[in-house]
């Protein structure tokens, strides 16, 4: 039986995958690499990227909740196999279920180790902890003015055998803008605040404040660790320190979808609802059937790229929940014919960011807004 064409699909090339990961580590030559799956691996699929991250060298995962960290867990992916960290906490947290399924937990303020501490003892078992250092970024961490007490408490629980403090970390706010003053005033407060910690008895394993964009330009916020999340799905961080094929990079996902009409119109026929595009002629519509509700921006209207019938086109009109459209000109394609809108770029097709180009946002958000009704299908387990 021949296997019905999907109406659109996400291919994730976990070769590439796998690339990134060595190209990021050869980056990294002296750290070990976490590569963070969260949100669905970038919308790539956590755990097959995960196990091909794995595969080519990384030593951690990263997420950033803990149903996340413990999905992986129940996926098969063991302590012996990769250690895990989980950030993004809130009070009532599954600290306890964390702690059994060996999970590294980040603390970033007192709340939160009184947490653990208490999910230590009804486990039996000591919670290895991770404390996270607000440096600047203004987000998750615990800012200088609270760190003594933090440490002190951390300090007095790791002696009562509650908790192991495996790590000290932070997060750059601009690494992805080279030259920017807060980089290197970041680096200089996370030092000092690491040097404080270890000065009172806490020895971590790993220090490590390097994202993906840190990792490819910052050597000398690499330490003990990286943390490398949209680049391990080969997407540049940012246009500024260049495209992904500059940077050594393969982008692993390719969105396609399976055209669902063709038809000829008159000119001055409106096109999608508001009818902010008419065609200017006699002309030939494609209807694409992906939408916002698939994770096609709805910023992107008027505006988005795809290759379609071997040439690059412009959605015409809005984007719809479930569909879109293209004009087509004097030119025509069949039923069924495939619309790539973005890939590697290999064919002459888009990438996720011409896409964030044309939606007014970043292609971290292109790749992970990818909708669940979409399939992925994952290519060279």
């Amino acid at each position: 039986m021949n296997e019905t064409p999907p109406r659109v699909r996400a291919e994730i090339d976990l070769d590439a995958v796998r690339a990134n990961v060595r190209a990021l580590r050869d980056r990294a030559p002296r750290a070990q690499l976490m590569a963070v799956v969260k949100a669905d691996g970038y919308g790539h699929g956590a755990v097959p990227c995960a196990r091909a991250a794995l595969q080519a060298g990384a030593k951690w995962l990263g997420t950033a909740t803990p149903q996340e960290a413990l999905a992986l867990r129940a996926a098969g992916i063991g302590v012996d196999q990769a250690r895990l960290l989980c950030w993004l906490w809130t009070p009532g947290g599954p600290w306890q279920e964390a702690i059994e399924a060996d999970i590294d937990v980040a603390v970033s303020g007192m709340w939160a180790l009184h947490e653990v501490v208490r999910a230590a003892r009804c486990a039996g078992r000591t919670a290895r902890i991770q404390l996270k250092a607000d440096t600047g970024l203004g987000r998750n961490g615990c800012p200088p003015a609270g760190w003594p007490e933090l440490v002190g408490a951390a300090v007095a629980a790791q002696a009562e055998g509650t908790v192991e403090v495996t790590g000290v970390w932070s997060h750059l706010a601009c690494a992805d803008e080279p030259g920017h003053p807060s980089i290197a005033a970041q680096l200089d407060l996370f030092g000092e605040m690491a040097a404080y910690a270890e000065k009172e008895g806490l020895e971590p394993e790993v220090r490590h404040i390097a994202n993906s964009p840190a990792t490819l330009t910052l050597p000398e916020a690499h330490l003990d660790l990286v943390r490398t999340g949209l680049a391990i799905y080969g997407i540049s961080p940012a246009p500024e320190l260049g495209t992904s094929a500059q940077l050594g990079l393969r982008p692993a996902m390719t969105l396609t979808a399976s055209v669902a009409l063709v038809k000829a119109v008159p000119g001055g026929h409106g096109v999608s609802y508001g009818h902010h595009y008419t065609t200017p002629a006699e002309t030939n519509l494609a209807l694409v059937p992906a939408g916002y509700a698939d994770g096609v921006p709805r910023h992107a209207s008027g505006r988005g790229p795809l290759l379609l019938g071997g040439k690059v086109r412009t959605i015409a009109g809005r984007v719809a929940m479930d569909q879109f459209v293209v004009d087509l000109g004097g030119e025509s394609v069949t039923a069924g014919a495939q619309a790539v809108l973005f890939g590697p770029g290999d064919r002459g097709e888009p990438t996720a960011e011409d896409w964030a180009q044309a939606s007014g946002t970043i292609a971290y958000e292109i790749v992970t807004r990818i909708g669940s009704r979409v399939p992925r299908v994952h290519l060279h387990r």
